[in-house]
């Protein structure tokens, strides 16, 4: 899902084709496409019952389907990596490509057919905000691996190598090495906190 535009395509009955339309990404704007799908549907004749929606599973979380789901429209969200892809060869990579690749395969999901794809169980708000802490932990580790592995790459510029900047004292250290080696400190050095 992009957040400047989405790509929607749909099976509506009654139609000789089946639509595929961008619009802007907002759920607001989606549900109005899918309103007039179904006044159009039952223009020609076809009364629409049931709405079913699935888009991929991404880092967006699971808003939309909880929204829509709140509006009595039935929303799924694929795992990308159950939606089989041919391996023959190097498949090109479009918007409409990929929307009607996922579409066949929600569309065999729904007739009761399980390898087409699997679908990602809908969490609620507070099952979401739970994994938060767990998240953001893992965001703050990779973040602090990125610092270190760029401050051994500056040391290592320098000749200092297997220097343990995870150790209380490593502030301490790096200031004596550079005393060591007759480098001069700034007037403004001051004492930092190791990483931990």
């Amino acid at each position: 899902m992009s957040k400047a535009k989405w790509l929607i395509a749909a099976l509506v009955p009654g139609f000789k084709r089946q639509p595929l339309k961008k619009i802007d990404a907002d759920a607001p704007s989606l549900l109005k496409l899918m309103q007039r799908w179904r006044d159009e549907a039952a223009q020609a004749g076809h009364t629409i019952k049931r709405i079913a929606v699935a888009y991929e599973a991404a880092g967006d979380g699971f808003w939309l389907a909880r929204w829509l789901w709140a509006r009595d429209i039935e929303a799924y969200a694929i795992h990308p990596a159950s939606v089989a892809v041919s391996r023959e060869h190097r498949r090109a990579k479009t918007d409409r490509l990929d929307t009607e690749l996922l579409m066949r395969a929600f569309l065999g999901w729904l007739r009761g057919e399980k390898r087409h794809c699997s679908m990602a169980a809908i969490p609620t708000l507070e099952e979401e905000d739970a994994r938060r802490p767990n998240r953001e932990r893992q965001t703050l580790v990779g973040e602090q691996t990125r610092l270190i592995n760029r401050i051994k790459a500056i040391l290592a510029r320098f000749g200092i190598r297997s220097f343990r900047l995870s150790l209380r004292n490593a502030a301490d250290r790096l200031i004596a090495i550079r005393i060591a080696e007759g480098t001069p400190l700034p007037d403004n050095t001051r004492r930092v906190a190791p990483l931990a």
